[in-house]
Parts: C-alpha cells; sequence; structure tokens
C-alpha cells in the first residue's frame, strides 16, 4: 500500500494481468472496505497521461484562502481525476462488449464460435453495467465542466450507489465467467485471438488512440470499480461542508457502497477467537512466549513452552462460544533428544522469505492512523462501537506485523528426525531461548516418548501455568500502562572491559516498538582488545518504547561458520543486557550516563532523550552570510546558482564514492565531523573540495540532511504544507496526481528545482539497493520529514497528541516523499509548461 490507490491510468492498462485470487477465497478476492486504506484489489498504474489527469491553475492552500474556498477546490480536484478514470472505464466496458455482437450472430450459424449459453455467461451483466455509467458520466461531465459553488451531484452517486445490485449480480457470477472463457480460448483459437487483444479506446485528449488489452483483465476492471467509487466517495465527503446540500446524499451513497463491499467480504474475513482450557500439572513450566514459526512455507504464530524436559510447541485451539479453550499441541521435543544445528546443518533448511521493508513501514503507517483515530474518538467522548471497530482493525495490523517483521531464524533439531524453525525479531530473545534450554540440558535428562493421555495431561496445563497470556500487540494493552517513549533516544557507547581474552568485540542496540524489539543501531568493531574503545553515537527512533538492550559479540572471522543465510547471527554473544527507558530520567537536555553489566562484563554508554517535537526545530539564522539557517532564495541569489553550492557538492561526493555504502544517508556521520564541514561551508572556505574528498562518507551525507533540516522554512515550504497533506490522504489517484503536480507547480523556482535535483540523485541511490541496502522507502523515511516538517510557528497549530498524531504526521510526510520518488521523471520545463484543460475560478 503506497497510498497510490490503484491507479486506473491509461498507459498501464493494456498490460496489466489481473491478480490471482487468494487461496481458500470461493468466489471472489478479498476487497478491503476501509476507505483510508488502499484497496488490495487494484490494478497498478505505471504511468499518467497528461490528458487524464486534470488540474486547475489557483493557488491550492494559500494563507488567505476561505476553508470553504479550499473544500470546494478540494472537491473539484477530487471530481475531475474521478471524471477522467470513469471515460477511461466506460471506453473499457465498450471494448469488452465490441466482440459480443458479432459472436452472439455467429452463435446461430453452422460454425458458432461460442454458444449464447457461453456468451451470456462471460458477458454477464457488462451491458447493463455499461449503460449506469455512461448515465452517470454524461450527467456528470457538464457539471464539473461548468463548474461553480453552487454545483450539486450527490443525487448522482446516490443513484449510482442504488444500482450495485448489477455488481451483486456480476460478482456472484465473475468466477464463472473468468473459467468459462479460459475454457473457450484453449479449445477455440478465433476467441483465443479476440480475448488475447481487445482493443481499448483512448481518452479524447490523450495522444494514444488505442490500447491493447486481454479479456481477462477488463473483466477484472468492474470489481476494481466499486473499492475505486467508495474511494472517491470518502474523498468527496472529506472536503464537503456538512450543510452542503449533497453531504446526506454522498453520505447514504457511502454507506450503501461500504455495505456493498462488506457483504461481498464476509465469507472470506479469518476470524480469530480468544482462549481458556482445564488444568493438568506435572513438570515445572521454566519459560514461555509467543514465537513465529515458520510451517509448510508460511508464518504461523505459536505458542511455545518450556518445561523442565521438555519443548512443547501449542496453538490454541477454535472452540465454541462458552466452552472451555485450551491448547492443542503441533509438537514436541524432549530435551534429551533437542540439539541446535550448526550453520553448515543448517543449509539444506528452507529459506526464510523476508517482507521488504517498505511493506513493513506501510503497515506501521496504517497503526498509526488508526491509533490517532482512536485518540480523537475517545477525546470526543465517541461511540464505544466505533472505538471497538478500531481496536479490532488495531489488532489485526498490529498481528499482521507481529507475524510478518521477524526474520532471525531460530532452528532447532530433534536428534530423531524432524527440524523446526522458529522466525524471531530479536538476537536478545534467541539468545534468551537458547541459554534456558542449554541450562536445562546440562542436567541429567533422559529421552522419553509421551503416551497420548499424557500428552493431552501436559497440553492441559499450558493454560494454566502459562506467564504470557496476551498476544504481544499495544492493543492488548490497557489504557493506563505507559504508552512508552516517541521521538529520538541519543545513544553513545562509550567503551567495554571485563573480557578475559583479546578478542573482535561490537555491541548493537535494540528498542522495543510496536509489541516487539528490533535492533537499531550497531558500532564498528574493535579488533584485537580486551578493552574496546568504540565512543560511537547514535539516533534511535523510539515508537512507543520502553526499554533499551545492549548485546556485546565477539566477531566471527571463521569462513566456514559463515552461512548463506543472511540472517543468521553466527557472531558469538558474549553479553547482553536491558535496562528500562524510565520518561522522568530520560527526558532531560543533558547526557545521563549509566553501566550495563552483563556476565561479568561491564559496558559504559550515555544517552538522552528528544521528543519529536524537538527534534526537527527548525531556527532562522541570524547571520544572513553562510548557508545554514538561511533561506534557499537567498543562497542561490548570492551564489548565482538554480541550486546551492553546499547541496550540489555534497551529492556528487555521495554519488562519487558513497553510492555503494551500506546504509548511506541512514547511517549517522561522527557529529564532531558534520560540524567542522558546516563551519567550512558557512565561511565559503577554499578547502572546501580537499576536506570533502578526505571526510568519511557518512559525514558528508549527514552534512547535505542537516542542511535541509536547517533552512528555516522546510524545502517544500510551510504555506503548501498543509495542501501535502491533504493531496497525499485523497484515495482517488487521478485526483492525487492533479494535486501533488500542481503542488509542485506552486513552490518557489529555487526549492522546486533543488527538489528536482535531490529526488533523481535519491532515485539513483535507490537504484543500488542490492548493495546499499536503502530503497526508496528507507530514503523517503530519511528524507520525508526533513523536507517537510513545518517550521516552528506552523507546527505548533499541528501539534496536539505528540505520540500518535505526532507518528501519524511523520508518516504522511514520508509518504509525499515517497510518491514523488516513485513518479516517473519530473521536469522542471515540463511541469512549468503543462497547463491542463479543466481550470477553476475558486
Amino acid at each position: 500500500a503506497d497510498f497510490n490507490y490503484g491507479a486506473d491510468e491509461y498507459d498501464a492498462e493494456g498490460n496489466e494481468e489481473p491478480k490471482a485470487l487468494p487461496e481458500g477465497s470461493e468466489t471472489m478476492p478479498y476487497i478491503d472496505e476501509s476507505p483510508t486504506m488502499s484497496p488490495q484489489l487494484s490494478a497498478r498504474g505505471q504511468e499518467s497521461g497528461d490528458g487524464v489527469s486534470p488540474t486547475p491553475t489557483d493557488g491550492l492552500g494559500t494563507g488567505g484562502e476561505r476553508d470553504a474556498g479550499k473544500g470546494l477546490e478540494m472537491r473539484k480536484l477530487v471530481l475531475s481525476g474521478f471524471l477522467a478514470s470513469e471515460e477511461i472505464y466506460i471506453n473499457q466496458l465498450e471494448a469488452l462488449l465490441l466482440p459480443m455482437k458479432p459472436l452472439k450472430a455467429t452463435a446461430t450459424t453452422s460454425q458458432p464460435v461460442l454458444t449464447l449459453q457461453q456468451i451470456e455467461t462471460i458477458f454477464y451483466k457488462i451491458q447493463d453495467i455499461y449503460e449506469i455509467h455512461k448515465e452517470f458520466y454524461d450527467s456528470l461531465c457538464p457539471k464539473v465542466q461548468q463548474w461553480d459553488s453552487n454545483v450539486t451531484m450527490g443525487h448522482l452517486f446516490q443513484k449510482l450507489a442504488s444500482q450495485l445490485g448489477v455488481y451483486k449480480a456480476f460478482v456472484d457470477n465473475y468466477k464463472i465467467a473468468l473459467e468459462t472463457a479460459e475454457k473457450c480460448s484453449q479449445s477455440n483459437y478465433q476467441f483465443q485471438k479476440i480475448s488475447e487483444e481487445l482493443k481499448v479506446k483512448g481518452p479524447k485528449d490523450s495522444k494514444e488512440s488505442h490500447t491493447s488489452v486481454t479479456m481477462e483483465a477488463l473483466l477484472y476492471k468492474p470489481i476494481d470499480r466499486v473499492t475505486r467509487s467508495t474511494l472517491v466517495l470518502h474523498d468527496l465527503l472529506k472536503h464537503t461542508p456538512a450543510d452542503h446540500p449533497d453531504y446526506p446524499l454522498l453520505q447514504d451513497a457511502l454507506r450503501i457502497s461500504q455495505n456493498f463491499l462488506s457483504s461481498i467480504n464476509e465469507d472470506i474475513d479469518p476470524r480469530r477467537t480468544a482462549v481458556t482450557t482445564p488444568k493438568g500439572e506435572t513438570r515445572q513450566l521454566v519459560k514461555d512466549g509467543f514465537l513465529v514459526e515458520l510451517s509448510e512455507g508460511s508464518r504461523k504464530l505459536r505458542h511455545v513452552f518450556l518445561f523442565t524436559d521438555v519443548l512443547l510447541c501449542a496453538k490454541l485451539k477454535k472452540t465454541a462460544v462458552g466452552k472451555h479453550q485450551q491448547y492443542d499441541c503441533k509438537w514436541y521435543v524432549p530435551l534429551a533428544d533437542l540439539v541446535f544445528p550448526s550453520p553448515e546443518e543448517s543449509e539444506h533448511c528452507p529459506q526464510v522469505h523476508v517482507i521488504p521493508d517498505h511493506e513493513l513501514e506501510d503497515m506501521k503507517m496504517k497503526i498509526s492512523t488508526i491509533k490517532s483515530e482512536m485518540q480523537k474518538e475517545k477525546a470526543n467522548k465517541g461511540q464505544s462501537r466505533a472505538i471497538e471497530r478500531l481496536k479490532k482493525k488495531m489488532f489485526e495490523n498490529e498481528f499482521w506485523l507481529l507475524l510478518n517483521s521477524p526474520a532471525i531464524p531460530f532452528r532447532i533439531h530433534n536428534r530423531n528426525g524432524k527440524s523446526y524453525l522458529f522466525l524471531l525479531s530479536s538476537d536478545y530473545e534467541r539468545s534468551e531461548w537458547r541459554e534456558a534450554i542449554q541450562r536445562l540440558q546440562k542436567k541429567d535428562l533422559q529421552a522419553f516418548v509421551l503416551s497420548s493421555v499424557e500428552l493431552q495431561v501436559l497440553t492441559g496445563s499450558c493454560f494454566k501455568l502459562r506467564t504470557v497470556h496476551n498476544i504481544p500487540v499495544t492493543s492488548n494493552k490497557d489504557d493506563d500502562e505507559s504508552p512508552g517513549l516517541y521521538g529520538f533516544l541519543h545513544v553513545i557507547v562509550h567503551s567495554a572491559k571485563g573480557f578475559k581474552q583479546s578478542a573482535n568485540l561490537y555491541c548493537t542496540l535494540e528498542v522495543d516498538s510496536f509489541g516487539y524489539f528490533v535492533s537499531k543501531a550497531k558500532t564498528r568493531v574493535f579488533r584485537d582488545t580486551t578493552e574496546p574503545q568504540w565512543n560511537e553515537e547514535f539516533e534511535i527512533e523510539l515508537e512507543g518504547s520502553q526499554s533499551l538492550r545492549i548485546l556485546c559479540y565477539e566477531k566471527c572471522y571463521d569462513k566456514t561458520k559463515l552461512n548463506k543465510d543472511n540472517n543468521e547471527i553466527v557472531d558469538k554473544i558474549m553479553g547482553k543486557g536491558q535496562i528500562q527507558l524510565d520518561p522522568q530520567a530520560v527526558q532531560t537536555k543533558n547526557w545521563h550516563m549509566d553501566v550495563i553489566e552483563m556476565n561479568g562484563i561491564k559496558v559504559e554508554f550515555s544517552m538522552k532523550f528528544t521528543s519529536r517535537d524537538m527534534s526537527l526545530k527548525r531556527t532562522p539564522s541570524k547571520k544572513q552570510t553562510g548557508v545554514f539557517g538561511v533561506k534557499i532564495s537567498v543562497v542561490t541569489k548570492r551564489e548565482r546558482s538554480k541550486v546551492p553550492y553546499i547541496v550540489r557538492q555534497c551529492i556528487e561526493e555521495v554519488e562519487k564514492r558513497g553510492i555503494e555504502e551500506v546504509g548511506i544517508y541512514r547511517i549517522s556521520g561522527v557529529a564532531t565531523d558534520i560540524q567542522a564541514l558546516k563551519a567550512v561551508f558557512d565561511a565559503n572556505n577554499k578547502d572546501i573540495l580537499v576536506m570533502l574528498s578526505d571526510m568519511d562518507i557518512n559525514a558528508i551525507a549527514g552534512t547535505l540532511k542537516l542542511y535541509f533540516r536547517e533552512l528555516p522554512e522546510p524545502l517544500l515550504t510551510d504555506r503548501l504544507y498543509p495542501a501535502f497533506m491533504e493531496g497525499i490522504a485523497l484515495s482517488d489517484p487521478a485526483a492525487k496526481e492533479n494535486c501533488m503536480m500542481h503542488l509542485l507547480r506552486s513552490l518557489p523556482d529555487p526549492n522546486l528545482i533543488t527538489f528536482l535535483f535531490l529526488l533523481e540523485h535519491l532515485k539513483r541511490v535507490a537504484e543500488k539497493e542490492p548493495i546499499n541496502k536503502m530503497s526508496l522507502h528507507n530514503l523517503a523515511t530519511v528524507f520525508g520529514p526533513t523536507l517537510l516538517r513545518p517550521s516552528e510557528g506552523e507546527s505548533k497549530a499541528h501539534l496536539t497528541l505528540a505520540s500518535d498524531i505526532w507518528s501519524h504526521d511523520v508518516m504522511a510526510q514520508v509518504q509525499v516523499l515517497l510518491y514523488y520518488l516513485q513518479h516517473p521523471p519530473i521536469s522542471f520545463t515540463e511541469l512549468k509548461r503543462n497547463t491542463l484543460y479543466f481550470s477553476t475560478d475558486v
């Protein structure tokens, strides 16, 4: 879900194959009916034809504009974008209907291509859907073209929604239609030729006259369309005043559409059930917890119980309401038979399928959005039903994250044959499990086989004995529990002592966020020493975090032990420790020094915490010389350049020798190096180039980020910030394209040229992702807030509930930059030349 809600642009249509039906869904792919999220059912568009994306020429979000006027402008954008995509949709339906008449004509001849029955099945309800949309388009088009503040069109959407019964019939028949078309293609060459290349007419203003599309792809369009119309209704409502005559009609249409989507999805929605079980004790329970098991290629959440002599892996049984809930044993391994396979032995184990970072980040964004909606509901004393619904949605999203984010393999092998694979998100946790098992294995253990009755009794005892009751997601927390810290934790890892012999040593830092721990930073390796002196500083983003963990490792350079599996950590843990992040102790401006003791080793570190709103304060420079903290227009005018010298030089240096550096722009440079570069650029020192060529590349990347962060107003300007936030929240791709391009056009020239220059650079960095591990999403996460975060005066107005609203704001800033990074190349001249055919005088 990258906020590109099923972009249905014209150029992309031809090559689009519909997605395969998910397993277990009998009639239909799952449709996400939540209008704020991307529908999972969407054909992806790759490009945007100019004629398809009408943009009004007036200023958006300018200071003096009244809210009503702005709302009207957004309505216009949404509608004109929707109208353009409606025209494409009608052309697609026409293309589908085109072969129907000749096919019917041959059906009664001696050589029919298809029988009348087959034609009826394949083209079922297409004619009716076409007529409904043609009438809707013909009524809406003149209203949008002769736009003024009195235009009403709610009745048109209400009528469209009231005809969804036709879609229901289409949907019920969809699977059979596809199967029939597939069978007929295989048995009839003539029909195969027809169905492989249906010609879809281009929009009126498009340069292209036709594109070729398969019948399968076109049959998918009506399904996609219902979701699309629902998204548009949602956007329209958001920008329609409550007292406008259209408001109740649009509300009604949205209600009907959402109910319709729910009715389609009801059979497919996997319902989860909760838990309880009867008792029965024999062995002592030492440790238990939730772990993700990779079983038959898919991830399953298991509750794992470690008893004094056996490891038991269970899942909760689904039981009828009112019945005792209980665990179902999936497998057990007596500790006498349990071994941890070495990396060489694990080479034959199944490979771990890692979920891409951007998908995990998108899910975090969804969770943050739901959190802020819940806060609003609670603040407005909202209905408990609405809060419960949000809670359920949040649980489902967090559950997905819990299941899909772990990637560190923890392998267990039974001497008598079978191996098992768990995935953990934290090496700390993995070593805790391993150490607990190894401690128990030091005792004299006997191998055994449990009878079915013994196994039943043991599994039955799990419910009563368990120490971990809830799945570790934040939606399971009580309201009065600490929400944790949101912001940035600065940690300096100083040194360590207490090692018995010289070794190659490094540390990693883990913090908890979204209910599980993840590794956030890693020091360099200090070679051949008993007293490493790292003195490295890290900035760690906290998302509801309550604990910091430090792990100390000995680096393994033995080639035979290095595993092919990227996530396999073969380095030896020398010690590990954890401290609670106490909000009172941490939230001071000064550094707070501390020591963690682990296995006789002491690690010294310092930390301080900055809340989100403090971390990106923009303070204009008092002096107007230099470049840091000075307006970009002043700098480019003084330099007689289009892009500031500092931006050009840093980018050139990164492209020369840093583009393949792992974690470029994400890994912090040394703070003193960055300050030295800042001073040299501010003084316009003649040694700049010599200094740049000698400096660590992460310090140069850090200097570029600092320059943008210290601009007195963000590169994408305070004035347009609210409009960027509204534009990225639009669900309809055509309206979003209009709005986002229009906003770029509204930027001052120095800002726009610099932004486009940086954009192309970041795209080049992302091309090297296999080497540098920096995807477009990672880069958007680093630069989004830096380029968009409003300056002090502006942000006061936006600040309400620091933790949740902030994370929501930051996520939206990331999405704005990601939108432009994923967009085909944008040229300054094209942007400035591009005036569009829908204009308005609001």
